[in-house]
């Protein structure tokens, strides 16, 4: 990746700690940040920020729980492995999961989900700046 696209990355899923280790099956990501800017360098209005952020359900994966991507019944790993580690980008429902936000010091929050493993919907394999939730 350029600089360019890593300081965006930087930017939409800006460092923090979630202050949380998932237990069993769950997944913790965090949700993309809304950009606060256009292209153009124009600051985005409140609400076109809170419509992006509710409309680009990307997520990066922070940690999992011992038993996610493992049987129920036998705590055997899945056949075809764990879906996704941390460091990936995924797509997660718009719903669901137990959200919170954490400040961040320079102003602003990032969100972060606990998810159990089954409700994750797909690894994102291109860049996850460019997944929009509709066109």
């Amino acid at each position: 990746m350029t600089q360019n696209s890593d300081s965006a990355l930087a930017e939409a899923f800006p460092a923090a700690d979630a202050g949380v280790q998932p237990f069993g099956s769950r997944v913790l990501v965090q949700i993309r940040s809304a950009r606060q800017k256009s292209a153009g360098g124009i600051i985005l209005t409140t609400d076109t920020k809170a419509t992006e952020s509710d409309n680009t359900q990307t997520a990066k994966v922070i940690s999992t729980g011992a038993l996610a991507f493992h049987s129920r019944n036998t705590q055997q790993p899945w056949p075809e492995g764990s879906w996704c580690v941390p460091g990936d980008f995924v797509r997660v429902p718009k719903y669901g999961g137990d959200r919170w936000a954490v400040a961040l010091p320079e102003g602003g929050d990032a969100i972060f989900v606990l998810f159990n493993d089954l409700d994750l919907l797909g690894r994102v394999t291109v860049d996850p700046l460019q997944v929009k939730a509709f066109v």
